[in-house]
């Protein structure tokens, strides 16, 4: 397989989906004459033209209900969001009409849309633009919340996003655009509400997702040092969650760490605590250890911000405290 960006992953997504299907379209700002503010539409304008590569105004809430419209409509948009603390301007159209129209419409209309664009923090950014807000969406009966971590799993998920019925989250992150990884050259899709087990291992379960599962990473490098063995869990999508896979792992290991980059009140892991210790409590040989942020706004100095994110030794200690060490 070659190897590509995940920037260049989203891209060709998006690329062969549109060229199968002319009701998809991508809109956004600065998606089209800029090539994408991360470069992730690059070339799109050239190939798709204007009327289906397009530029709008600074106006989340205008282009999302354009959107909807448009996918009650017959059309597909891919709508992206300069970052997803912009869509909280534009989050009615998502909430309220984007993910209750099935339901409100007694199945006469359907929403196929994607609104995709970064998540949670990315350097110094400051509080109000280093937000996670995954559980927000997942919260959301009607959504479905794709949160990958490397290019394969990003254009496969994205082109089951793309030709999904019903709206889409997908949740990418400004680090990970440049992340290398191998993506195959001929056609594939990868299934929602599948979770994938990236390491396999036997003495503890590491559930995470998106940029912050490379912390995880790490800290298994380093535990293997030590002797411990660790399975490491890529939800990828986050509502539907794939409760299985979990508990499957967890009724192997008998001990769960999970790693969430969000506040840590009433998030993605809470919810996964609770099915897991309502399903396999008695597999536990351990308290459930979740790693969060702090309960703070994200902090603009650095030495503060490091100390407000998850990082991988955070989940070497977490690892030591469910196997009593």
């Amino acid at each position: 397989m070659r190897t590509i960006q995940f920037r260049e992953a989203v891209c060709e997504a998006m690329s062969e989906e549109m060229r199968k299907d002319e009701t998809v379209y991508l809109m956004g700002e600065e998606v089209a004459e800029y090539n994408g503010a991360y470069k992730a539409s690059k070339g799109m304008l050239d190939e798709f033209g204007p009327e289906r590569v397009i530029d709008t105004p600074i106006s989340e809430l205008g282009f999302a209900g354009i959107a909807v419209g448009s996918a009650m409509n017959g059309n597909k948009p891919i709508v992206e969001f300069m970052t997803f603390n912009f869509a909280l301007v534009g989050i009615d159209q998502i909430i309220n009409n984007a993910a209750k129209i099935r339901q409100m419409s007694g199945g006469q209309f359907n929403c196929p849309i994607v609104f995709r664009g970064p998540t949670a923090s990315a350097g110094q950014l400051a509080a109000t633009h280093s937000q996670a807000f995954e559980n927000w969406y997942a919260n959301t009966p009607g959504l479905k919340v794709i949160v990958p971590s490397n290019p394969y799993d990003a254009k496969g998920l994205l082109k089951s996003a793309i030709q999904d019925p019903d709206p889409v989250i997908f949740m990418e992150s400004e680090q990970m655009y440049g992340d290398k990884g191998e993506v195959p050259e001929g056609e594939y899709t990868i299934p929602i509400g599948v979770a994938e087990v990236k390491r396999e291992g036997q003495d503890v379960t590491i559930v995470s997702f998106g940029k912050i599962i490379k912390e995880a990473y790490a800290a298994a490098e380093e535990l293997e040092k030590e002797g411990i063995s660790c399975e490491i869990i890529d939800l990828r999508t986050v509502r539907p969650m794939d409760h299985d896979t979990i508990l499957k792992s967890v009724k192997k290991t008998n001990r769960l760490v999970i790693l969430e980059e969000a506040w840590p009140f009433g998030n993605v892991a809470t919810e996964i605590t609770y099915q897991v210790q309502s399903q396999a409590f008695d597999f536990l040989d351990a308290p459930i250890v979740k790693i969060n942020t702090a309960d703070t706004p994200a902090p603009y100095s650095p030495v503060l911000f490091k100390e407000w994110l998850p990082n991988h030794n955070d989940v070497i200690k977490a690892v030591k405290k469910v196997l009593y060490k």
